[in-house]
């Protein structure tokens, strides 16, 4: 995806710039910094948006919807939270409106697996996170038990869903979770608790 941004500052970026400042240097005309952080982060926020709509076409939509939000709002933006934060709380409001629009409350069904690709992105139990943060979920490894996991957090209520994705593909803390979506720290704490006692009982057998 090129920016859709209408300036043509194009000066030279390092890999060792942070979000921010590429996000910064996106808003006062950067090219260059918009395709940095696209891809850089295109693909966990794909997976993010795929693992609660299911549906390929739509999470591409999806996708690009939350990209041209980064462009709308990128004269606004301010790095007092880190860009990820932010990138996750536009993908997250998107979400919301998408689900509210389609009266929806998101599925994982793994009738999804087999199509979920595409454009040369992996299956979802292809990329499953191994390091989840927590038990037993960090020993999942092969397909099979990947696709256990997948089950598993799709029985999930779609509050509990949401932040354990945001913490396993989006990699954001408790406190950046409460931020993305408009909650409390405690609040955040607990969805994210109860997820993760929910997988574990529904992973005992993968369990060391």
């Amino acid at each position: 995806m090129r920016s859709p941004h209408n300036a043509r500052v194009q000066t030279a970026l390092s890999p060792d710039d942070a979000d921010e400042t590429l996000m910064l240097r996106y808003a006062a005309g950067d090219m260059g910094a918009f395709d940095t952080l696209y891809g850089r982060h295109e693909l966990a926020v794909w997976r993010f948006v795929l693992r609660s709509v299911k549906i390929p076409a739509v999470a591409d939509d999806l996708l690009q919807d939350v990209w041209f939000a980064v462009a709308r709002n990128a004269g606004s933006y301010e790095a007092r939270a880190k860009f990820r934060t932010w990138l996750f709380t536009l993908a997250h409001n998107r979400l919301v409106d998408h689900l509210r629009t389609a009266r929806n409350h998101a599925s994982l069904d793994a009738d999804g697996d087999n199509n979920e690709g595409g454009e040369g992105r992996p299956g979802l139990a292809d990329t499953l996170a191994a390091d989840s943060g927590f038990g037993p979920v960090r020993q999942l490894q092969s397909r099979e038990q990947a696709a256990a996991l997948l089950r598993a957090v799709e029985q999930l209520p779609f509050d509990q869903r949401e932040a354990f994705l945001l913490q396993a593909e989006g990699d954001l803390s408790v406190q950046e979770i409460a931020e993305a979506t408009g909650v409390h720290f405690e609040t955040a704490k607990s969805r994210l608790r109860y997820a993760r006692s929910s997988l574990r009982q529904q992973l005992q057998e993968f369990a060391p």
